[in-house]
């Protein structure tokens, strides 16, 4: 005879122990899927740049962690430039992002900046902090 502290806890006696399991695990799972996605929608519309308000542009590709790093880095300077500054991303996998990047070198984590009425103010390759992306873009606003 074996003891009854050696049985297996049965999960089928205790359907609140099993609900609550399953619950625990679609909440893991969200919350894996949940900070995959990037912090803030970013509008992919790129003909915006030049319609009458500076604009910083993203080239990202989802294959490489390079703009994903500085698309967190645009996610907290974001709010301090909110009206003044248009934050666009051109997807490197889509023909007109690619075609974008191309035209100004860009590549995964290149930052773009653009004034106003279009024109090229700058391109930063990579920034790795807050403060060097605000000082670039900063800069390029005074112009």
């Amino acid at each position: 005879m074996v003891p009854t502290s050696t049985l297996p806890v049965r999960a089928a006696g205790r359907p609140w122990l099993r609900r609550l399991l399953i619950l625990l695990a679609m909440l893991a799972v969200g919350g894996y899927v949940w900070q995959q996605l990037p912090g803030a929608a970013y509008p992919t519309d790129l003909t915006r740049v030049g319609a009458g308000t500076p604009t910083l542009v993203l080239a990202h590709d989802n294959s490489y962690i390079g703009g994903a790093a500085v698309m967190e880095l645009m996610n907290d300077l974001r709010g301090d430039y909110t009206g003044r500054v248009d934050f666009l991303v051109a997807h490197l996998q889509m023909a007109d992002g690619a075609a974008f990047a191309r035209r100004f070198g860009a590549q995964d984590g290149t930052v773009m900046l653009f004034g106003a009425d279009g024109r090229s103010l700058g391109i930063l390759h990579m920034p790795r902090s807050v403060g060097e992306l605000k000082g670039a873009l900063d800069q390029a606003l005074a112009r």
